[in-house]
């Protein structure tokens, strides 16, 4: 009997880290540096920029807050501030274990959306990448990217663990029984109710990331191709 090859995709941000508290850390950065009402204007930019690509670009609106400041010295200090952040503090409890559990069936990736300098630094310095043994995918919008994931890491199953259950919709809608969507409800994405409306539920919800270490192989696969079948 054939073994199914399996991989399992991981997101990064409120999946294995904790990325509002660096993000709660950099806005209280950000105003005892620059004060208030420019650690405002610097979020205004970030949340433009955001909505402009698609993904969070911390430096790219430093960037442009730069432009409008060119004379601000404190740039540099929360540029310094980013590029030094001890990412793997904010790391969520059993987030290496969780890991190292599946990675005894297939491959872990680290499948992330992001900006080609701070998201590579972030999964760097919080021990990811080394977790994953360099496995890392950053596009500007994963779900679009399915082919290319395939391409990379051929598999007959996917397990895919994120906290955006939009990204998890259009990824079943895409792959099917071909994968099982988990979901952490972790962060403020995954805590949404209009979100959590708008969705149809994953193949497995979990409080936190550690709870995947709950579940055997089988469960694992065979939540996605179950969830299909269903009337």
């Amino acid at each position: 009997m054939t073994v199914p090859t399996v991989v399992f995709l991981f997101d990064v941000d409120n999946t294995l880290l904790d990325n509002d508290r660096v993000t709660a850390d950099l806005k209280r950065h950000l105003e005892q540096q620059m004060g208030r009402e420019r650690q405002e204007r610097y979020w205004t930019i970030f949340e433009r920029l955001r909505t402009e690509l698609g993904y969070a670009d911390y430096l790219g609106a430093l960037q442009f807050y730069r432009i409008e400041q060119p004379r601000d010295p404190q740039v540099l200090t929360v540029s310094h501030f980013l590029v030094n952040y001890p990412f793997a503090n904010r790391l969520f409890p059993n987030a290496l274990d969780a890991l190292e559990h599946v990675k005894r069936w297939g491959p872990a990736v680290v499948l992330s959306d992001g900006d080609v300098v701070f998201q590579p630094r972030k999964i760097e310095r919080s021990g990811l990448f080394e977790a994953v043994e360099g496995h890392v995918l950053i596009y500007i919008h994963k779900e679009l990217e399915l082919e290319d994931v395939e391409r990379r890491y051929p598999g007959d199953h996917y397990v895919v663990v994120d906290d955006k259950i939009k990204i998890l919709t259009a990824i079943k809608q895409v792959w099917g029984p071909r994968v099982t969507t988990v979901f952490p409800r972790q962060g403020h994405y995954a805590l949404d109710p209009h979100l959590l409306k708008t969705y149809p539920p994953a193949d497995i919800n979990i409080d936190r990331i550690g709870d995947l270490l709950q579940y055997d192989l089988s469960q694992l696969v065979g939540s996605g191709t179950a969830s299909v079948r269903k009337p």
